[in-house]
């Protein structure tokens, strides 16, 4: 897969097969659109596409609007579609300038223009162009005078992305990791950098990694603790213009994670500390991105720091049993 962060980047090809949307979380219903995506590419001989934007659309448009929670961070989301087969990835900024064209500004400056598309695969409630206006009947309509074709795709699958993305919120905010985990098609992701904590974990013996996510809309899971698996990298950035390649991790560990205010230290903000098992590397400033397998259990308050500390090992106990059957 090739990765453009503009659309000036990319160079118009002859035969390019097109898809656009968010594609948060690429998961189990998104795949449909990309395996229609890619059906169409073969019988038509072209390239794949995928238009997507950063920041999210919402964000420019409603700037005041803080609701928007993200299951898959830019680079989360470009190594799932890398796996996916896409040929080529276009991240594009998107801005008010770009959300202000017509329809046919957009079809032609866009589709035709920068993308050269010849087939576009596309749901039935796409909506683009200055306040939305466009939808797939101008798609259609403007076929035949800019030499395209357009692939519909059933409502069936639009409504198997709407449900699975539902599914998959809802469950993350309950802590119900093995439904997301289902929906999504692998583990939830959470990536970020190791920065120092006020070492409380060290001190009671469950040492942890506090985990800065880079994503300020990512949607964070149900307060507690979790079965995790932590890929471990260096600090290098993972999206670059040209071929992906995704840097391999120095190590995988397995560990548990704790997301909470820590009640017990009459704790303010929320935290992800990961605590590694059999782990005693110094990791600070790395990045690590953690796939959440199980739920243990909720946040909780002890009355000292004793009791805490005899839960967190009964946690540890039932991570590793939990770890011996996978």
């Amino acid at each position: 897969m090739k990765i453009y962060r503009s659309l000036d980047e990319f160079k118009s090809l002859s035969h390019a097969v097109v898809t656009i949307g968010t594609f948060d979380g690429v998961h189990i219903g998104h795949q449909k659109i990309l395996s229609k995506l890619k059906e169409c590419s073969q019988e038509m001989g072209g390239e794949t596409v995928l238009l997507t934007f950063f920041p999210h659309p919402r964000l420019i448009i409603n700037p005041n609007d803080d609701n928007l929670r993200l299951i898959n961070d830019i680079e989360e989301k470009t190594h799932r579609l890398a796996l996916s087969g896409i040929d080529h990835l276009i991240i594009t900024p998107f801005t008010r300038d770009f959300s202000n064209q017509t329809p046919e500004e957009y079809i032609s400056n866009v589709l035709v223009g920068r993308l050269g598309t010849k087939q576009i695969v596309i749901g039935y409630d796409h909506h683009f162009g200055k306040d939305r206006q466009g939808s797939i009947k101008d798609l259609k309509h403007f076929a035949e005078i800019y030499d395209y074709a357009v692939e519909q795709i059933p409502e069936q699958d639009i409504e198997d992305v709407a449900v699975s993305s539902t599914r998959i919120r809802e469950s993350l905010i309950k802590g119900d990791i093995e439904t997301a985990n289902k929906y999504l098609g692998y583990p939830f992701e959470l990536t970020g950098t190791v920065v120092r904590g006020d070492q409380i974990g060290r001190e009671i013996g469950f040492p942890t990694a506090n985990l800065n996510v880079h994503e300020a809309h990512k949607l964070i899971p149900a307060y507690g603790i979790y079965a995790v698996e932590a890929e471990i990298y260096p600090t290098v950035p993972f999206i670059q213009t040209g071929d992906y390649i995704h840097p391999e991790p120095e190590r995988i560990a397995r560990g548990m994670a704790y997301i909470g205010t820590r009640p017990t230290v009459d704790g303010m903000n929320r935290k992800i500390e990961i605590n590694l098992l059999d782990f005693r590397d110094d990791i600070y400033t790395k990045t690590l991105r953690i796939k959440f397998l199980k739920f243990i259990r909720h946040d909780q308050r002890f009355e000292s720091l004793d009791a805490m500390k005899e839960q967190i090992k009964a946690d540890e106990i039932a991570i590793r049993a939990y770890f011996q059957t996978r």
